[in-house]
């Protein structure tokens, strides 16, 4: 028999992967070598997970939470999560409807592996968060993206969208809150995209992950509209609103029977979420919110601080974003590619923020930087990128 060696299956050719992890990598390895790197690149809050959630976890490993749970997640924080979405939604939630999850990411995962295939297509924005893209490729149905553009504030034009629509299309994702852009969808946008699809055989997955993190208005789930929550499935978790990146703790609402479905993969594939961290979860829902809104609040100051010091830089204009924690300036006036930008604002700037790219095609001319980060240090990051393109468009 001939030896193989690594020979991989082919369709892990077809797995993408998420930049910000790979610049965070490059700029740990700077600062090994003595350089002071302003990190603007990663999305995760600069805030230490709430005191209450915390000792929650620590009384649930005291109390001898070290053991295995339901795949799909522990009944109290089901039922906690379902009267959660029940009630910022609007809609009624069952726990039979609820996946817990070690992250929000298997969530995606699960739902194109049960969803999508060779044949299927699935709409996506364009540019958004990696991982849809890399994950419809992978399960090998045929990724539709739709620009956001930035005439319309990044929004995700529903127009186009319906446009894009065909027999063959099995999923539409969703991202209100967006990232890389901070846009928000509006009542009218998701309404019109409700009334297009309510009768087509297909399912949206609505990843609404930054829900918590909106500076004005309120946020609108398309499961919210009739006839659609059966037809949803939103994707949240714990990560953002309650600075637990570190905790893998997320969660997925849809059908009983489809959550059966995703309780399967998780057994084959993580048996069940890590038990301690699933009572936090119960005490973050339940428990104080003051943290997550002060959270919020600050996040709103340097939202505005930046996008004013970006605006101030020559050949640089930055759209305000209403939700999420990420700039998306465009510059474009630099005549070199956004990658081009990453590299140098990190190999010249010691600045690590990520190019538009890392987010699709579309992102090309801009860059993401998240203000997930003191002012002092924003500021200076700012001032930074401010000098280094300064010398692009010098004499």
């Amino acid at each position: 028999m001939k030896n193989r060696g690594m020979d991989l299956a082919e369709r892990m050719s077809r797995l993408g992967t998420e930049t910000a992890f790979e610049v965070l990598a490059a700029a740990k390895a700077r600062e090994a070598t003595g350089h002071r790197v302003i990190h603007l690149e990663i999305g995760e809050p600069d805030f230490d997970t709430p005191e209450n959630i915390v000792d929650a976890a620590v009384r649930a490993l005291q109390g001898g939470w070290h053991h295995y749970t339901p795949a799909v997640g522990v009944l109290e924080l089901r039922e906690a999560v379902a009267a959660e979405v029940a009630r910022t939604r609007g809609i009624s939630v069952h726990p039979d409807e609820v996946v817990i999850t070690p992250g929000g990411k298997p969530i995606i995962f699960f739902s194109l592996l049960s969803l999508a295939g060779p044949g299927d297509e699935v709409i996506y924005p364009n540019p958004g968060f990696p991982i849809y893209e890399s994950m419809i490729e992978f399960v090998g149905a045929r990724p539709v993206p739709v620009a956001l553009k930035e005439e319309l504030d990044f929004r995700l034009d529903v127009t186009e969208l319906i446009e894009k629509i065909s027999d063959n299309t099995r999923l539409i994702i969703l991202n209100s809150p967006n990232n890389p852009t901070g846009s928000v969808l509006t009542r009218q946008d998701i309404e019109k995209l409700a009334d297009a699809t309510r009768d087509l055989n297909l399912f949206i997955l609505s990843d609404e992950i930054y829900s918590r993190i909106l500076y004005e208005g309120e946020h609108i789930s398309i499961a919210s509209f009739p006839g659609m929550k059966d037809k949803t499935i939103i994707l949240d978790g714990f990560s953002k609103t309650y600075a637990m990146t570190g905790w893998r703790l997320g969660y997925g609402v849809m059908t009983a029977s489809l959550a059966q479905q995703l309780g399967k993969l998780m057994i084959n594939s993580n048996s069940c979420t890590a038990a301690f961290t699933q009572m936090a979860g119960i005490e973050a829902l339940r428990g104080d919110q003051i943290s997550s809104e002060e959270m919020v609040n600050v996040f709103r100051r340097r939202r505005d601080r930046v996008v004013e010091l970006l605006n101030e830089i020559d050949g640089v204009t930055c759209r305000t974003p209403k939700g999420a924690f990420y700039a998306f300036p465009n510059v474009k006036a630099f005549g070199r590619t956004a990658l081009e930008l990453q590299r140098q604002l990190l190999e010249t700037a010691d600045v690590a923020v990520l190019s538009g790219t890392a987010f699709g095609h579309y992102g090309e001319g801009y860059l993401r930087l998240s203000y997930a980060n003191s002012l002092e240090q924003l500021e200076e990051g700012i001032e930074r990128i401010a000098e280094l393109f300064s010398r692009l468009v010098g004499p």
